[in-house]
């Protein structure tokens, strides 16, 4: 039965609708072996799907994203699909089912000591969350993951495959020893923000917080090479699993996400031919989105040009790209807009001249893809 379904799965269902996880349609898409996943899909039965996002903001990095387009096409193809997330929570349609998954979000709050509540010693893995949290580590995909098994247990939903969105847990096992068919997608490897934040380090007090924080990627490691089935979003992101997590690559398939051009698409674009503008997203604040790099490029352009930086997203509050914005005179020079619909995003792209990804390393990235079909440079 579990093989049936993976068979199943693998085929059809999830492969095709990954491939609209950036929104696109999965018309025409086709697996490695050349077949028509639309076609083959076709002749699959419907599943019930449970998909697992440990952390789902629709404004705020990926994985909202992802799990919002991904849950609309599987329902488009005719499956039932849950949502079992933690905070902060999805936005979904309203034929996607949403289980709102318990969980302190200590991380969140600069105040970690002053979130200590006396019921957490009642509570092992609350008490475990506010600790790590408390101590420099970043314990949402492992707590995630035992909230999880805990629904299981107490709800025994039978679903026909269980489709993690990284959060690659110990639950993971769990619901696998049980029978469970379970299926992960690594988007990258998280080695690689680690790298990229030890490289921006300024001593060695930093690297060790910075090692503290990615403490969970032992726990992802161990987890990923033990999966008979993972999911990645292109061929560079499959390269790496493999080298940095060990993973075997006969048991990962590569299936790029999309872009929904009936949304995305090109506009009557009206810049402005007295001030340039240059967009960017800001999906995190972190060295890996390289956005010092693309503000010192800035600053230097700005030196013969008077152009304009349109920002999605926002800079973390006193944090480096927020003072390197004093220091380099550009506050008057940025435009920034944050927690925006898509659609707002798409007349943003009509006012720009060129969209820059300074990113380090993406392992698809949409943005480049989204202004692309946009029309924009």
């Amino acid at each position: 039965m579990v093989i049936g379904t993976f068979r199943r799965l693998l085929r059809g269902s999830i492969i095709t609708s990954s491939a609209s996880a950036g929104g696109a349609t999965a018309a025409g898409t086709t697996t490695d072996s050349g077949s028509s996943l639309e076609s083959t899909a076709a002749t699959d039965e419907p599943l019930d799907i449970c998909l697992l996002s440990y952390r789902s903001n629709p404004y705020s990095g990926g994985q909202g994203v992802y799990v919002k387009y991904l849950s609309r096409a599987l329902t488009d193809l005719g499956h039932s699909v849950d949502v079992l997330s933690g905070k902060p929570y999805p936005d979904l349609d309203d034929d996607v089912g949403l289980v709102k998954l318990p969980g302190e979000n200590v991380v969140d709050e600069l105040d970690r000591l002053g979130q200590f509540e006396p019921s957490y010693l009642r509570d092992p893995l609350a008490l475990y969350e506010w600790l790590s949290a408390l101590t420099g580590g970043f314990p949402d995909p492992y707590v995630f993951g035992w909230q999880v098994v805990d629904y299981f247990e107490e709800h025994r939903p039978a679903y026909d495959v269980i489709h993690d969105n990284q959060s690659l847990c110990h639950g993971l096992h769990t619901l696998r020893d049980r029978g469970h068919p379970v299926v992960a997608t690594v988007h990258h490897p998280i080695t690689v923000d680690r790298d990229a934040a030890l490289e921006a380090a300024d001593d060695w007090t930093e690297r060790l917080l910075i090692r503290r924080w990615y403490s969970f990627l032992r726990m992802q490691r161990e987890v990923v090479r033990d999966l008979p089935h993972v999911l990645t979003v292109s061929e560079s992101a499959k390269h790496r699993t493999v080298t940095d997590f060990g993973a075997d690559p006969e048991s990962i398939r590569v299936v790029h996400n999309g872009i929904d051009t009936e949304l995305f698409e090109p506009v009557d674009r009206a810049p402005d031919p007295d001030r340039p503008r240059v967009m960017t997203t800001v999906s995190a604040d972190v060295p890996l989105k390289g956005a010092r790099h693309l503000l010192e490029a800035f600053a230097a352009v700005r030196e013969t040009i008077d152009a304009e930086l349109v920002v999605v997203g926002e800079f973390d509050e006193g944090g480096d790209c927020d003072r390197l914005v004093s220091e380099l005179g550009l506050a008057d020079a940025i435009e920034t807009h944050s927690e925006i619909s898509y659609e707002r995003m798409v007349e943003l792209y009509g006012t720009a001249d060129v969209a820059v990804i300074p990113s380090i390393y993406e392992g698809f990235g949409l943005p480049a893809g989204e202004a692309l079909a946009c029309g924009v440079p």
